[in-house]
């Protein structure tokens, strides 16, 4: 099998890096930046941050404080007509998942037009986008450093999968710094879902030895500081480490592939509104469980990458341990079922049928070691659920 890679051109990496934006913007020889954020980050002062770095470089800075947790195709209209005004000539993406997301949707819309459905998995964009920067706020996502962008569609409620090259920031600037005021909670879902990411990766039918690189070296950095950072938000070199394993983990899956979790995460975030980060937790454990037997091999590695088996465990042993420290995860990080969160029981059965038909046509369950069909599906839903 011969693997695609692609990578942005250019990753600034350290504390302190946002302050260079400007430089970058140079670098990339360009003179009218969008920042697309959201309206909280307007308040922690990062934003000013970054307006002083760009202004410094004698460049012309525009704000879009738009966006929206779990954009929507509707959230992008007034985004796309922010940067026709400004004449963007390379968009800024400042936040978390969401606002990379939506910087790369604005990218691709400004140039191409039509909606995003004209976009959606499995279509593979490769045209003319506006460039985007990705400046992530919170260590999950790995958005800074993918071929992808999640939007759902406001009139159906699907949350939709868009891949390819024109989604691809050309740079991206990890500056731990930016997450050192994330919440616990935030914490812990983010965490988990840069996990998600990294194991998915490895145990992909997509993988290939460049993705398990970066994948094995994420899990070993996630399993040695999530749950100190979880515990101390203020422990500056486990924040420094988990920052590097969400972009370490990111480029593990865009150069490999996510699986089931991310197919059966989507629907719930688009239904219930559930962030994607925690949809990811709740899931995790159980659909690990059920797809284990597959690639026992395969999440065997994760488990010695993870500290819960030793090198000299059988594979069995070491996936078996896998499965229960996932679980062991999401109660120390105190991960809620879908009905502690506030679902109610009768809403969710309702809709099992749709999401489950919704996560198999995004596509990234074929790629899971053992591909399910709808009524397995179902059955994973019915038993994360309480």
């Amino acid at each position: 099998m011969v693997a695609n890679i692609a990578l942005p051109r250019i990753m600034k990496v350290g504390g302190g890096s946002v302050g260079h934006v400007g430089s970058l913007l140079e670098e990339l020889r360009a003179a009218r930046p969008l920042i697309v954020t959201d309206a909280f980050m307007l308040t922690t002062g990062s934003v000013d941050t970054l307006l002083n770095s760009i202004k410094s470089s004698g460049l012309e800075p525009a704000v879009f404080s738009g966006v929206v947790p779990d954009p929507t195709t509707d959230s992008l209209h007034q985004g796309v007509v922010a940067a026709r005004n400004h004449d963007a000539d390379i968009i800024i993406g400042l936040g978390g998942g969401s606002a990379i997301d939506t910087a790369k949707a604005l990218g691709l819309l400004s140039r191409q037009g039509g909606a995003m459905r004209d976009y959606k998995a499995p279509l593979n964009n490769t045209g003319p986008a506006i460039p985007v920067i990705a400046i992530p706020t919170t260590a999950g996502s790995g958005s800074e450093a993918t071929q992808f962008t999640i939007i759902s569609d406001s009139e159906t409620h699907e949350k939709m999968l868009c891949a390819g090259i024109s989604f691809l920031p050309v740079a991206a600037v990890i500056d731990y710094e930016l997450t050192v005021s994330m919440p616990p909670r935030l914490t812990a879902d983010t965490g988990i879902d840069a996990l998600t990411h990294a194991i998915e990766a490895y145990v992909s039918r997509r993988a290939n030895p460049f993705s398990d690189t970066f994948a094995l070296s994420a899990i070993r950095t996630i399993g040695s500081n999530l749950r100190r950072v979880y515990a101390d938000g203020t422990d500056t070199k486990a924040r420094e480490a988990m920052m590097l394993a969400a972009t370490q983990a990111g480029i593990a899956f865009s150069n490999s592939s996510v699986a089931l979790v991310h197919g059966m995460s989507r629907p719930i975030g688009a239904h219930f509104h559930v962030a994607h980060g925690l949809a990811n937790a709740m899931l995790f454990p159980s659909v690990t469980e059920f797809s284990v037997t597959a690639a026992a091999s395969r999440y065997a590695d994760c488990a010695r990458a993870l500290g819960v088996a030793s090198p000299s465990s059988t594979d069995q042993y070491a996936a078996e341990a896998l499965v229960a420290e996932l679980h062991a995860l999401n109660r120390d990080l105190e991960v809620p079922t879908p009905e502690a969160f506030g679902i109610d029981r009768e809403a969710w059965e309702a809709k099992i049928p749709l999401m489950a038909e919704q996560a198999l046509s995004s596509g990234s369950p074929g790629n899971n070691p053992l591909v399910p069909n709808a009524e397995q599906i179902q059955s994973i839903y019915g038993e994360i659920f309480a």
